[in-house]
Order: structure tokens, then sequence, then C-alpha cells
């Protein structure tokens, strides 16, 4: 059985599976739902995404807006990443708050992110990363937060980010709030 454990923000686990290895390679179950109905996630998985980056790309941070909002199960596949999550709950006590692990392929460990929180990575080893997704791609609900903003104060753990143009564009965290009415 894979190790589940709460984090900080509420909604968030971390999931190390139990790994099986001897001479011929390793062995382990990369996903179960029985893993997370404990923890009340029952939704299906719908999709899912794969993505090549290379060391020193940062992607994010991400979300869906409502009614098409994608809560996330990911991991990496090869390589390792900075895997973070903004708390963008409307009235959460935790909202613009951060929680940042370490995902790594020779730990395969996965992050569960439910929906109401902004997602990214950075690419600290050249990675495969991998996710399901509770609803479908919707790009009108798509939205954002500026990787690198001020407030967030995100250490990335890269020294020269490889950004999209279209990651420099999001709002800040003030302004996305602005825009929102307070939050998802």
């Amino acid at each position: 059985m894979a190790q589940i454990s709460t984090t900080v923000l509420p909604g968030i686990l971390e999931i190390q599976p139990r790994i099986f290895r001897d001479e011929r390679g390793y062995f382990f179950e990369s996903f179960r739902s029985d893993w997370l109905e404990p923890h009340g996630i029952t939704h299906p998985w719908v999709q899912d995404n794969q993505s090549f980056s290379q060391k020193g790309t940062v992607r994010g941070l991400h979300f869906q807006k409502a009614p098409f909002a994608q809560a996330k199960l990911v991991r990496v596949i090869q390589g390792k990443v900075l895997d973070v999550a903004v708390d963008l709950r409307k009235n959460s006590p935790t909202f613009g708050k951060s929680y940042a692990a370490i995902l790594d392929a020779d730990r395969n460990n996965l992050l569960y992110i439910p929906t109401g929180f902004a997602h990214g990575f950075s690419v600290l080893e050249d990675a495969i990363f991998a996710y399901k997704c509770s609803d479908y791609y919707h790009q009108a609900s798509e939205g954002g937060i500026k990787w690198d903003d001020p407030e967030l104060a995100l250490d990335w753990q890269v020294e020269q980010p490889i950004i999209s143009a279209k990651d420099e564009t999001w709002p800040s965290l003030k302004k996305f709030t602005e825009i929102s009415g307070g939050g998802l």
C-alpha cells in the first residue's frame, strides 16, 4: 500500500507508492483509486497529459475555472521537478499560500492537487511529467497567476528560468483577486 500524507494546505496529498526492486529493475502501482477514496476523493479521471521539459523550464501557474475546474494527480516519469500549488479558493484560510514538493522519478512520488489551486512546476533535471485531470481541458476556462509574483515569493530553484510567452502574461495574485472577486 502507498503512504499517503496530508500537507499544510488542506486538500493537497503527497503519495509515496510502495516500490518493489530487485536485480531485474522495479515494479510499483502508479495509481489506485482506493488511495484517494478515504480522503473523500472519488471523482473520475477523464484525461491524462504528459510533457517533456528541459532543465530550467518553469511551467505555470495554471488553473481552470468552474465549471471546468480540474483536480490533478501529478508525477514525474523521468527526471526531477519542484511542483508548486497555490491556494486560490475563495474564503479559504490558506488563500494565497503555496505548497511545494520535489517529485522525483527515482522515488516515483505523486501529488494530488484539488480544484481551486493554481499549479506549476520547475524542472530541476530534464523531465517527463505526467498527470491525470478530473475534467477536460477547456480553453475558455483557462487561467493563471504570474509565476514570479513577488507576493508569492516562490523559489523555483532554477537560475535562468525558461518561460513561455503565455506564462509571462498572467496577472499577479493581487490583480487576479480583484478580477475574480476574491478567488475561484
